[in-house]
């Protein structure tokens, strides 16, 4: 595959008419007409010289239906009209279609997509396509026990994995993949051929707000020799994702997700020591009139010396997808560079972004993630400029 330094990046969207997917949408369209809305807020602003350092992007995808993004900005309601209206042409003209029915079997709906991702991909065919999954969370499958794609199609060529579609699709046409859901796609099966094709797969679950700021403050707190008795965390949010996970099935894997990474980052399960039991509390709520403007409240309960008991609270109110939208514009660009750079199956050194990153061996301290983007642009610049 040919380096194309300065062909940008397509990103293809499954759920593109979604709160993410629509924010993407404008801050795409922005990128062109006012970069300095969107580019000062990206990590890899000045990063991945070798792929050029002011990407042009573009946005494709697919939705339930094949909706206007013109549409979807405004049903979304995460930017106000004045913010993304200088951009409406642009935003309607971005290609969307419908996604595959589930009655025509995994088979039938991959080639769909892997069609749609050829078509797309004649539209603007001198960028770097990467897919972005930005489905739903969906109850989770047991797939682990499939080590090939062929066992895979055999076996569950009915059930409906919408997600797994998609990411069949991207595998076999050599489009690297983004996962930003929590739901389980890195499964062997997938990694195996992933690696075989040099087509590079990161994720699980995008990281982008009370998440972070919870691995940001235990990692502190471990630096500090501060040892946690307990945490709770509450997140309020009122768009179609808080709706979403008032299903239990649905917000199983986020929830775990979520939990999981306190676990990782301390070394140990707050409250065992103490109680013999977990006391790290995790709930999400749906509320309407939060819309986009997702809350979070975390009460940290921990001790030092003596073992004297002290408590730090935490009171995020951000936006889910202004948070998001710029994470996923990252992304593409790492995997844009790390399959120009051959570097295929799982990458476990974008840690940084996600809840439960895919691969062996992902940091998981704050600090330690940061090291690994850096030790990981470096290798990816060695290789380009070796490609040159």
């Amino acid at each position: 595959m040919e380096r194309g330094a300065d062909k940008g990046v397509l990103i293809l969207a499954a759920g593109i008419g979604g709160a993410i997917g629509s924010t993407l949408a404008a801050a795409v369209a922005a990128m062109r007409g006012s970069p300095e809305l969107v580019a000062p807020y990206l990590m890899t602003s000045g990063r991945l010289p070798q792929i050029g350092e002011a990407p042009d992007f573009r946005l494709a995808g697919w939705d339930v239906r094949a909706v206007s993004m013109k549409e979807a900005v405004a049903a979304q309601g995460v930017l106000e009209k004045g913010l993304w209206a200088p951009y409406a042409e642009e935003i309607a003209q971005v290609p969307v279609k419908a996604a595959p029915s589930a009655d025509m079997g995994l088979s039938a709906q991959v080639e769909q997509v892997k069609a749609d991702m050829a078509a797309f991909q004649s539209i603007y065919p001198d960028m770097r396509p990467v897919f972005v999954n930005l489905l739903p969370a969906g109850s989770s499958h047991d797939l682990d026990r499939f080590e090939s794609l062929d066992a895979l199609y055999r076996e569950v060529a009915s059930v409906a994995l919408p997600d797994l579609v998609y990411v069949l699709a991207a595998v076999e046409a050599g489009i690297p993949v983004a996962n930003f859901t929590p739901n389980m796609v890195e499964i062997p099966a997938v990694a195996a051929a992933a690696e075989k094709r040099g087509v590079p797969v990161a994720g699980r679950d995008g990281k982008t707000g009370q998440t972070y700021f919870k691995v940001v403050l235990a990692s502190a707190l471990r630096a500090r020799g501060l040892f946690v008795n307990g945490w709770y965390s509450l997140n309020i949010l009122g768009n179609a994702d808080g709706e979403n996970l008032m299903d239990p099935a649905h917000a199983a894997c986020k929830l775990e997700n979520k939990t999981d990474v306190l676990e990782d980052v301390l070394g140990y399960s707050p409250g065992m020591k103490q109680f013999g039991r977990s006391a790290h509390k995790v709930h999400i709520d749906y509320y309407p009139p939060r819309g986009d403007a997702k809350e979070a409240w975390d009460v940290i309960d921990f001790e030092s010396i003596f073992g004297l008991s002290m408590s730090l609270r935490l009171n995020l109110q951000g936006r889910d997808s202004i948070l998001a939208a710029p994470l996923v514009l990252d992304l593409a660009r790492w995997l844009s560079a790390a399959r120009a750079a051959g570097r295929g199956g799982l990458v476990p050194e974008l840690a940084f972004y996600f809840k439960k990153a895919a691969g062996e061996g992902a940091a998981v301290g704050f600090s330690d993630q940061l090291a690994g983007l850096d030790q990981f642009e470096k290798l990816l610049n060695a290789r380009l400029k070796e490609d040159a």
